[in-house]
Formats: C-alpha cells, sequence, structure tokens
C-alpha cells in the first residue's frame, strides 16, 4: 500500500543533537517541511556514509526549510556514544531520533520485524504531515542526500504551483510541465 498521502502518526521520542538531549514530537514537525532519514543501525558501515553525506547537506535542506531527523531503533544514548566515537557523526546536525519502542518505524512503515531494525527510508513530509515522497532501499544500498535534496525541492514546487508537474532531472529553474487534457493520458 502506498504511503503517499498519509499523515504521520502522533509521537513523542526522544533525540540526540548537538551534545544535548531532546524530546521530538509530531508538534515540532508540523509547520515546515520534513526529511525523516530511517537507517538499521548506529555502528554499522553503510550508514555513517549516509548520515555524512547527508550532515555535508543540512545547510542547504535548512536554508530550504526543512529539518532533517535520522532514526534508528537505537537509544538516544547510544546515538550519543556512536557520535562521541566516530568522526563521521560527530558531524552530525540534525536531530538523531531514538526509536526503541519502534513506534515512528512501524508508523512509516519500515521496521524489519525480525531484526528489531528499520529499513534504509527516505520520507520527505510536507508542512501539513504529510508523506509526500518516499524510497525505501534494501540494507546494502547507500542512497545519496543530492538526489534527496532534489526530490525535496521538486516536491516544494509542486506544493507551490498546484498546476505544474516536474519532469525527471528537473531542477530548481529548470522547465516545468503544465498537463493539459491532451498530455492527461501520458502521465
Amino acid at each position: 500500500m502506498s504511503m503517499i498521502n498519509k499523515e504521520i502518526a502522533d509521537f513523542s521520542v526522544q533525540a540526540f543533537q548537538d551534545n544535548a538531549f531532546k524530546t521530538v514530537t509530531r508538534a515540532d514537525v508540523l509547520g515546515k517541511w520534513s526529511v525523516f532519514f530511517f537507517y538499521p543501525a548506529d555502528f554499522t558501515f553503510v550508514c555513517p556514509t549516509e548520515l555524512e553525506d547527508l550532515a555535508e547537506k543540512y545547510e542547504a535542506f535548512q536554508a530550504a526549510g526543512c529539518e532533517i531527523y535520522s532514526v534508528s531503533c537505537d537509544s538516544h544514548f547510544v546515538h550519543k556514544a556512536w557520535h562521541d566515537a566516530s568522526e563521521r557523526i560527530k558531524k552530525i546536525h540534525y536531530p538523531m531520533l531514538a526509536d526503541p519502542t519502534h513506534a515512528l518505524a512501524r508508523d512509516f512503515d519500515v521496521l524489519i520485524e525480525a531484526d528489531g531494525m528499520a529499513e534504509r527510508g527516505s520520507f520527505i513530509v510536507n508542512p501539513e504531515g504529510r508523506i509526500v515522497a518516499y524510497e525505501v532501499n534494501a540494507g546494502n544500498i547507500g542512497r545519496n542526500a543530492e538526489e534527496l535534496f532534489r526530490r525535496l525541492q521538486a516536491s516544494q514546487f509542486v506544493a507551490a504551483h498546484g498546476d505544474e508537474v516536474c519532469p525527471a532531472k528537473w531542477q530548481p529553474g529548470a522547465e516545468t510541465l503544465k498537463p493539459s487534457l491532451d498530455l492527461v493520458g501520458q502521465l
């Protein structure tokens, strides 16, 4: 079943951000664009390369009015320990959400029940708290922050210009399409 337009459930989780613990709730997400970036576990191999890539693009996401939330089923204490131990993870300034009860992983339908870990899922959530784009990869396939950012920009453009659509490889400033009755069958 598609997750497009699904409203995210109410939640309250602990997070590690900028050497501090804090609580993040659904209310914190509403009113701005968000990316929920699920990964299997701290202290692993592919995950730090993805999280570092995202950290290097974080300012661009922030400038676009979007907060990034990385999420794993580890506790916020494990996030801190990983941050303290890894040069790559020390670069992260976005909130690292702890989901040891699997509430978020279940809501976003990325929980691997048998392992108690999440799949690699990237979800773009609009200011109303609805999923507008997502991608789920197998655990051994890393993601690209640049492409995720492009999809965020396209999602924001379409939200602001509902009568236009973004073609493949669309970038801000590039030509968009305006569907007409003649083109509807080609969409």
